[in-house]
């Protein structure tokens, strides 16, 4: 059985919704790049303190910056997502590889899933 119409409107409000949310929290990451070491760190001094307080502060950027990689491929399923669903709704909700029906709850949790998850073999 395929999606029905009520359902892939329902997908695609809650791709819209993950899209706004990604996208509101790269911007939020974006304003963090922005800020100067000393402004995020609240330093009045741009002399650090400490060796483990650069060390801390690198871990953060770093820690950022996967962060804002794995939002970025998010996004970028996401919009993959959309345009599938508007290019070809009766194809969306199936795996790509096997071309079976993706279950709707599935969907629901990961709407920009690709493959179908086959339940753990005990």
């Amino acid at each position: 059985m395929s999606l029905s119409d009520d359902q892939r409107a329902h997908l695609e409000h809650r791709l819209l919704d993950e899209r706004a949310r990604v996208v509101t929290a790269l911007g939020r990451l974006g304003e963090r790049f922005a800020e100067t070491e000393q402004d995020a760190a609240g330093d009045l001094s741009k002399m650090p303190l400490h060796p483990a307080d650069e060390g801390t502060d690198e871990f953060d950027r770093e820690l950022d910056a996967a962060e804002e990689t794995r939002l970025s491929r998010e996004l970028a399923a996401i919009d993959a997502a959309l345009e599938r669903l508007y290019q070809h709704p009766e194809q969306f909700g199936r795996d790509e590889r096997t071309h079976e029906e993706i279950p709707f709850e599935r969907l629901d949790v990961i709407p920009w899933a690709r493959q179908r998850v086959d339940e753990p073999r005990p």
